[in-house]
């Protein structure tokens, strides 16, 4: 960044802010809206309302009145925040990443605060947890939305409540249908995601793979080694027959016979459409350490939903090709004839969520806050996501449009082509993630007919 780009900035936030004006009715809480915004975006050490306030030369009182006192409206902000992303940056293949993080905290005032896992620290640890929605389209990335996670003890404990000032009918829900809220407002905003992708933690829960299924929307989970399904479809019997003794029996229904769902982990290892199957290898992408190369099997896949199949899903079984011990499963509802370097491209996207958040915390003070209100938390999380759009689209519109498969950024910030099926054989018919297209074939025979001899040697792949 030059001198001439650095002195541009502040006109640009500037007009950027100005688009955030209906959330106000005074020009006060707007004035430090901007002071607020202005400071997260600074080379301030720390993000923290005082440092924050002291830069200005205001009274830290002032801007912690800002958040926890003043008349504005946070959540038309997120709406607004929203809409920019509908309208700017819709694309063709556009990923929604679901996603959790944690904020380590001491003491015990602080809203939803207990010890639980951290991811920011690796281990059980106090601290809060915050629920994402998080945007990529591209070389664009952003977090729409996030909410406070409330732990089941903070839930049955209402005078604490209370002290943090959560309303009482704000009760503990799991984190699948804080994510499932989340999406419902961001759909409801304009925001389209061709697809929606989340780890484990999420895909362990059918009952949100079935909901998403039910609003059309496209997913690829990553799911743990005991999800269960069938890689066979099981006989289902449509009629019933009545002997007239004893109450009929259900239809439709499994038939007697047939195999109980099994673990992925155990289908993926013995079953013989996965079993059988010949490894293909994928360049992922570039890594800061050198390429990342995963091998993969995939078949198609029925969940068992009430008691029956559902139709066909994906399963797919990738082993890390320099990592052998480092395994992931996946189940995608994309349709048949999908390409599988789509589908991956979709399961490894979850990486811009993890930089939106590395971003947050470590230029924009997302973790520093230091409120005991539960609704200057979530206006400092609204302010922190309206400060990183504008620091993403500022990205976007220096670095420039870039001319690439699937136009995607690394983790080291460069542009890499989406995952590509490494074959040292010509191969008559090839696929791209940046061609959102069908085969229009089934997955079976895409695998098939897509399936290596050999995994190709390292230099090859390198």
């Amino acid at each position: 960044m030059d001198a001439q780009q650095i002195l541009a900035l502040k006109p640009m936030l500037a007009e950027y802010l100005r688009r955030f004006a209906s959330c106000f009715g005074r020009s006060e809480p707007a004035r430090h809206m901007q002071t607020y915004i202005s400071g997260q975006v600074s080379d301030l050490r720390r993000k923290s309302i005082e440092p924050i306030a002291d830069a200005a030369g205001l009274p830290a009182r002032t801007l912690q009145q800002f958040l926890s006192r003043h008349a504005w409206d946070d959540e038309r902000m997120i709406d607004i925040l929203q809409e920019i992303v509908a309208a700017e940056h819709g694309h063709a293949c556009s990923v929604g990443v679901i996603d959790e993080t944690g904020h380590p905290k001491k003491g015990d005032k602080t809203p939803g605060v207990q010890r639980q896992w951290c991811g920011n620290t690796g281990k059980i640890d106090n601290c809060i947890v915050t629920v994402h929605l998080g945007y990529a389209a591209g070389d664009f990335h952003c977090l729409l939305d996030g909410e406070l996670f409330l732990p089941q003890g903070w839930s049955q404990d209402r005078v604490r409540c209370r002290a943090a000032g959560i309303p009482d009918e704000r009760v503990h829900r799991p984190k699948w249908q804080i994510a499932l809220e989340l999406y419902a407002r961001a759909i409801g905003n304009g925001v389209r995601f061709e697809w929606l992708t989340f780890d484990e933690a999420y895909g362990q829960v059918p009952q949100l793979l079935f909901t998403l299924d039910d609003r059309g929307q496209r997913y690829v989970a990553e799911v743990p080694p005991d999800f269960t399904g069938w890689l066979i479809r099981p006989a289902v019997l449509q009629k019933g027959r009545y002997c007239g003794t004893g109450r009929p029996k259900n239809v439709p229904r499994l038939k007697v016979k047939n195999t109980p769902a099994v673990s992925v982990k155990n289908l993926c290892r013995h079953s013989h459409p996965i079993r059988d199957q010949a490894w293909q290898t994928f360049h992922i992408k570039d890594g800061t350490k050198g390429p990342i190369v995963w091998h993969v099997k995939a078949a198609p896949f029925y969940l068992k939903r009430n008691g029956l199949p559902t139709r066909p899903h994906w399963l797919i079984y990738a082993c890390n090709a320099t990592d052998p011990t480092e395994v992931k499963y996946f189940v995608s509802n994309a349709p048949k004839g999908t390409p599988l370097e789509i589908i991956l491209h979709v399961a490894f996207s979850r990486w811009h969520v993890e930089r939106c958040f590395q971003d947050e915390k470590s230029y924009l003070g997302m973790s520093d806050f230091e409120v005991r209100n539960d609704l200057s938390l979530r206006r400092h999380l609204t302010l922190t996501a309206v400060s990183h759009l504008f620091l993403a689209k500022v990205h976007q519109q220096w670095r420039g449009e870039k001319s690439t498969p699937d136009g995607l950024s690394g983790p080291d910030r460069r542009v890499c082509p989406g995952p590509v099926l490494v074959d040292d054989r010509p191969r008559t018919e090839t696929a791209s993630a940046s061609v959102c297209g069908d085969y229009h074939r089934d997955p079976a025979s895409y695998c098939q007919s897509a399936a290596l001899a050999s995994p190709p040697p390292t230099t090859a792949i390198a």
